[in-house]
């Protein structure tokens, strides 16, 4: 017969100090958390979303500013709520100048993106900018959060269902719940080798709806990586096809079954599908270089219109049909990337806000706007009943008239 077990004394010593240990270790866990640094104060009720332009004004007027110094180049605006940050707070702000959120983390903020009426926001950690929290944008609460490794310079990618980062070493999209998609490039602990077919150099990337666009060198020649987004498995991904292209070339625009890169030696611009195979390409002279970080990954200046993928560099604003991406118009004088209002394009130049025939190209008039001497670049998106201007790093709302 088995003796009854029983608890010695030094069964209950071994226990007291397990427990005194995890103890510590959770109090410790809890104290170092970045989290712990954060503080959200929510809007006093549910917002209501006041979109956007439904058509071109008349006339424009100042009626506040917002210092912003979030990585992105274009205004963030999400659920008709302006999204700024300076310092160390995220602040939602309505088209009226009022205050409706605010989000305090005492850490660098790496990316700043908007999807799934959620704003969400790429903080640096010891493992890199890999902490993330994802914010209601009408209430202020929080949706969501996540931790894991990340490289230690990213640029924010999303589209309107994906949300996530690209980088010289790896990309990663996530869903509405943060969970990750699709991780592409050089993993720091792979749990199963072989599941990355390429280990190159990330020179671009881009999404749509459930396409993904990566550009690389590699030992071999550089390329684009046509992939799915939601892949059977994240840490494989699932290339749809690959298609050399010149070197140095990288991505300006990504529609659903499409994508087009700039190759600055030959100042063209050519277009492929999924499969990968070519479907036009055109003269785009005076692009200038665009903008990097790492001095190797391109973050492209893009901004999607109702029927049209656009793109901005060098003054010149790109403007492609939806599906083959085929180069349609090129405006000369803007500033930065525009927005629709009703039928028609909105766009910065020197005078003022263009309004123009995204159709063709055409300039119909221009609504004078007084800058009092910033003469940098100028991109433009709306909210409510007015126009959202950002000028490196401030944020203008004017009000139409």
């Amino acid at each position: 017969m088995t003796p009854p077990l029983r608890r010695t004394r030094g069964d209950l010593v071994a226990t007291g100090i397990i427990a005194a240990v995890s103890a510590v270790a959770v109090a410790a866990a809890v104290a170092t958390a970045p989290i712990r640094s954060a503080e959200l104060t929510p809007a006093a009720g549910e917002l209501a979303d006041e979109g956007k332009l439904a058509a071109a004004p008349a006339a424009l007027s100042e009626t506040f500013r917002l210092p912003d110094d979030s990585p992105g180049r274009r205004p963030l605006v999400a659920e008709g709520l302006l999204i700024t940050h300076s310092g160390t707070t995220l602040t939602a702000t309505t088209a009226e100048g009022e205050t409706a959120w605010t989000y305090e983390r005492d850490a660098a903020l790496c990316s700043l993106s908007q999807a799934w009426g959620k704003v969400v926001a790429t903080y640096r950690a010891p493992a890199g900018c890999g902490d993330v929290v994802a914010i209601e944008a009408l209430t202020g609460h929080y949706a969501g959060t996540r931790s894991a490794p990340a490289p230690e310079q990213v640029a924010g990618l999303s589209s309107n269902d994906k949300v996530g980062y690209s980088s010289s070493t790896r990309t990663e999209l996530w869903r509405s719940d943060l969970v990750r998609t699709v991780e592409y490039g050089a993993v720091e602990a792979p749990q199963e080798a072989g599941m990355q077919p390429h280990q190159c150099t990330q020179t671009s990337a881009l999404t749509r709806t459930e396409l993904l666009a990566v550009t690389e060198s590699c030992g071999d020649g550089s390329f684009l990586r046509l992939q799915s987004t939601t892949p059977k498995d994240s840490r494989e991904p699932d290339i749809h096809a690959s298609v050399p292209i010149p070197d140095g070339a990288y991505l300006v625009a990504v529609g659903q079954q499409a994508a087009a890169v700039y190759d600055p030696a030959a100042a063209t611009v050519s277009s492929y599908d999924k499969q990968g195979r070519a479907l036009a390409s055109a003269p785009a002279p005076g692009l200038g270089e665009g903008e990097t970080i790492d001095a190797t990954l391109h973050v492209p200046a893009n901004a999607d219109l109702p029927h049209h993928m656009t793109y901005f560099s060098g003054g010149r604003l790109l403007l492609f049909s939806p599906t083959e991406l085929r180069l349609t118009a090129t405006i000369g004088d803007a500033l930065g990337t525009g927005v629709a209002a009703g039928d028609r394009l909105l766009y910065a130049t020197e005078r003022g806000v263009a309004v123009a025939n995204w159709d063709t190209g055409e300039t119909e008039t221009v609504i004078p706007v007084d800058r009092a001497g910033y003469a940098g670049p100028v991109f433009v998106d709306s909210a409510g009943a007015g126009v959202v201007e950002k000028r490196g790093s401030e944020l203008v709302y004017l009000a139409a008239n």
